[in-house]
């Protein structure tokens, strides 16, 4: 019987990993993690700058707040210019709210200057938004976001860009191409060879689909525990319930309260 059980949840597991498209987090965060090429293309047609270079790029990067709330970021890339970049792939509109892109910037900003350099040493900033909707609702396929002074209406220049990139568009030019390819759960029918290996990579060669399948089991674990924390720091569980739902043993449970106590 468990051999029976384990072939069937092999079988629903290839079969979930098949139907995975880059705004599914499990995909995205394998054919981004360190992939330099793969980010380069996506950020080089969506900021149209066509000599862009990165010098390096992960995924579910988390920058720490001790005195407040902490932000994980999709895709956390970092140009040749040392220019940050954070890119969010959302399929829910509510992840995709402007506060959120608003500290998201603000984060990255807390992290780029070292104790006694110059406030205009601060690099250029870019939080984008890749969403499977359009948040904006205007059907453009772009939307650029930079402070305005009222008065002239002239850009205030702070080096803070806040892009949304419509997924839902499917204009024939690079930007409708490439949400085609986000959007799609094939390989063979996306037009960017470098995103369409990678996805290739992980949804059909053994060890590929071997990496992606502990990638699931992580960020399943990391979701459980990130969701826990919450419960712990609401007061709305106590630690043997936390426990008995999540299926974590005390001792971890006791390790997650630690964790809540040093941010405290």
């Amino acid at each position: 019987m468990d051999k029976l059980a384990d072939q069937s949840r092999e079988i629903k597991l290839r079969k979930k990993i098949e139907g995975f498209t880059l705004f599914d987090d499990e995909l995205m965060s394998r054919v981004f993690d360190e992939n330099i090429e793969c980010t380069e293309l996506v950020l080089r047609i969506i900021l149209e700058r066509t000599d862009l270079r990165v010098k390096q790029v992960h995924t579910q990067r988390e920058i720490k707040n001790l005195r407040g709330h902490s932000v994980r970021l999709d895709i956390h890339a970092e140009t040749a210019e040392d220019e940050p970049v954070d890119v969010e792939i959302q399929r829910a509109d509510k992840g995709a709210g402007v506060k959120r892109a608003r500290y998201n910037a603000s984060m990255m900003d807390a992290n780029t200057l070292v104790k006694g350099e110059e406030y205009d040493r601060l690099p250029e900033c870019y939080c984008i938004f890749i969403t499977e909707k359009d948040v904006m609702g205007c059907g453009l396929p772009v939307y650029h976001a930079q402070r305005v002074v009222s008065e002239t209406g002239k850009l205030l220049g702070d080096g803070t860009h806040i892009i949304y990139v419509n997924g839902a568009y499917r204009g024939d030019d690079p930007v409708g191409r490439l949400m085609h390819d986000f959007s799609c759960s094939s390989p063979s029918d996306m037009y960017y060879q470098p995103l369409a290996r990678q996805a290739w990579y992980y949804k059909n060669d053994e060890k590929g689909v071997e990496a992606m399948s502990k990638g699931m089991e992580e960020l399943i674990d990391m979701e459980k525990k990130e969701i826990a924390l919450k419960m712990l720091e609401d007061g709305k569980l106590q630690k043997e319930e936390v426990a008995r739902y999540f299926g974590f043993t005390m001792d971890q449970v006791e390790e997650l309260a630690e964790s809540l106590a040093v941010q405290v």
